[in-house]
């Protein structure tokens, strides 16, 4: 006898997926813009490093002699903008979700837990950020950014340092009112970590005293990884190991403290 399995079961069991699909559904109503975006910003910010920045900078930046900025600069930005990716995702889409359109009200009130909830929200923002580095990528292969056979890995170091920064979605989800927080978060915390992070210079050139804002900056440990994954290895391998095992557990911390903060939020 075949075992019939219950809506509620299913939704049980693929709850987190169900999340997510709701999520890309509900993209449909700007994927124009999200298209034009995510096509449009990489190859501008790269013709305008490499084709414009680039001219003027005479002497070499990188680690090696025959790393052109353009090399040096790409896993940075590629970086960034899954970053951005995240950090839309992790506050404005935690909040909206929570108060401002309370759909993760109604699906808590199913058989999808906060867990599901959290985990389909991760989801989202992992199919949104691969498809972001995926495009960036391609843009730096036609800007000959890439160097390197391991060129695509660049994509990993991208997604791992938009998931470093799952800490973010779980301070979103403790916000009760709307006080202009992520605009302070933003430009305190967020702004300071792309100019301090070796981004656009490598972070030796800043004075001692400021290295350490890059030292804790999940951007310069996934801007360094990237680099090696397109150019390096330029480091040793210790190093590289630390960059990883740091994105991977800020970002399973922030994770699990969402969680946490969502359960909290909605079953209270």
């Amino acid at each position: 006898m075949t075992a019939t399995v219950t809506p509620g079961a299913r939704t049980a069991r693929w709850g987190a997926w169900y999340v997510a699909e709701h999520k890309l559904r509900a993209m449909r109503g700007y994927v124009g813009t999200t298209i034009a975006t995510g096509i449009g910003t990489p190859f501008l910010y790269l013709f305008a490093f490499g084709v414009g920045l680039a001219t003027l900078i005479t002497q070499n930046v990188g680690p090696t002699p025959d790393v052109t900025y353009l090399q040096f600069v790409a896993p940075a930005l590629l970086a960034s903008a899954a970053v951005l990716v995240a950090m839309e995702e992790y506050t404005f889409g935690i909040l909206l979700g929570l108060k401002w359109n309370p759909t993760f009200v109604g699906m808590n009130a199913s058989p999808i837990s906060p867990r599901q909830i959290v985990d389909g929200v991760m989801l989202f923002v992992l199919i949104r950020m691969v498809i972001t580095t995926v495009i960036y990528f391609v843009a730096m292969l036609v800007f000959g950014a890439v160097s390197s056979a391991s060129g695509a890995f660049v994509i990993l170091s991208g997604l791992l340092a938009g998931f470093a920064f799952a800490p973010v979605a779980a301070y979103a989800a403790t916000i009760e009112e709307d006080r202009g927080q992520f605009a302070v978060l933003q430009r305190t915390i967020i702004l300071p970590l792309t100019l301090f992070s070796g981004t656009v210079f490598p972070l030796t050139q800043l004075p001692v005293f400021l290295q350490w804002i890059g030292w804790l900056s999940p951007l310069w440990h996934a801007s360094e990884l990237g680099r090696q994954f397109s150019y390096g290895p330029t480091e040793p391998i210790w190093l590289t190991v630390i960059h990883v095992v740091y994105l991977v557990g800020l970002g399973v911390l922030g994770w699990q403290w969402c969680v946490r903060n969502v359960t909290k939020r909605l079953n209270k």
